[in-house]
């Protein structure tokens, strides 16, 4: 059984609230350049909403490629390890992902008073919209961390799973593997 490849309802949700903020952020950012050069104007709160669009694109997209296994690392020494070994190296990785989960948000949550009652200059918007996405991005992440491990333990976790990072230089093709890139796009 494959822990990766579908897309539940929650990942749709969010990448589509990905390209909300990303739309947003060229619509606030282009306009207020437009009305700046062409009119001598602007909207003060655009930019403010846009940095925060920003940070929501980035700790929600932070979840998103921990579904999809896009973070970047390297492979090298795990990729050549049996399949125990890599179970081993999985495992261990996934749990270091829980604890670092674990602590973000503690640390969310030991700011939440001061985040919650500071307010952003232009807009006065609580800053616990900001921070606060720290809540997001450690129950997303470790939730995920926590599927694979179940998966892991309960050993319902296919080959192609066990190293959980991809090579930068590489195209996952799903039916002959990974394969290099080109310098401009296409397969080596």
């Amino acid at each position: 059984m494959s822990t990766r490849g579908h897309s539940p309802l929650a990942i749709r949700a969010m990448e589509a609230f990905l390209a909300f903020c990303l739309l947003s952020m060229v619509v606030m950012v282009f306009g207020n350049v437009v009305l700046r050069y062409g009119f001598d104007s602007g909207i003060m709160v655009s930019e403010e909403l846009s940095r925060f669009a920003f940070i929501w694109l980035v700790f929600v997209g932070a979840v998103v490629a921990m579904h999809e296994g896009a973070h970047l690392g390297v492979d090298s020494l795990v990729s050549r390890l049996p399949r125990q070994g890599k179970l081993v190296c999985l495992a261990i990785s996934q749990l270091l992902i829980v604890i670092c989960c674990a602590m973000f948000f503690w640390g969310t949550w030991r700011q939440h008073e001061v985040n919650q009652t500071t307010m952003a200059q232009v807009t006065g918007l609580s800053m616990i919209w900001v921070f606060g996405m720290g809540y997001f991005s450690s129950l997303g992440i470790g939730s995920i961390a926590l599927h694979k491990l179940w998966c892991i333990v309960t050993g319902r976790i296919a080959d192609d799973e066990l190293v959980a990072v991809r090579e930068s230089e590489e195209e996952t093709d799903p039916d002959h593997g990974a394969a290099p890139v080109g310098t401009q796009g296409e397969r080596a």
